[in-house]
């Protein structure tokens, strides 16, 4: 038998106030809300990945999560305008890799909890 994962269905973020995040990732970052469940649970919608913010439920830590990479499209723009809403800027867009076929960008702001939050666009050449 070989067993195997496929796609990230779900993300975790532990979350110090779920009322300050949601208005973070929905309000600013433009993540589709779709449901609570009480007032420490809720979820969104990332192009099919569903994002669940949390309060420290028995594991997890406030600010130390994995860093979430959202892909967008015209990344200086869109960083700009994210930090003009009140996102905290960690550090603008810039180069991070010549690829074969395009060049990755990467910036990075931080949520209501100083989780790191990046920004990605793979830029085409030419």
């Amino acid at each position: 038998m070989t067993s195997q994962v496929s796609t990230i269905k779900q993300i975790a973020i532990t979350v110090s106030d779920v009322d300050k995040a949601l208005a973070f990732y929905r309000d600013i970052l433009g993540l589709d809300f779709l449901f609570s469940a009480g007032p420490n649970l809720a979820f969104l919608n990332a192009d099919g990945i569903r994002i669940m913010l949390s309060t420290p439920q028995g594991a997890g830590a406030v600010g130390a999560n994995s860093i979430l990479y959202f892909n967008v499209k015209d990344i200086e723009t869109v960083y700009r305008e994210f930090v003009e809403q009140g996102a905290k800027s960690e550090r603008e867009p810039q180069l991070a890799a010549n690829m074969e076929d395009h060049d990755l960008w990467t910036g990075f702001l931080r949520d209501p909890d100083d989780n790191l939050v990046g920004l990605m666009e793979e830029k085409a050449r030419g």
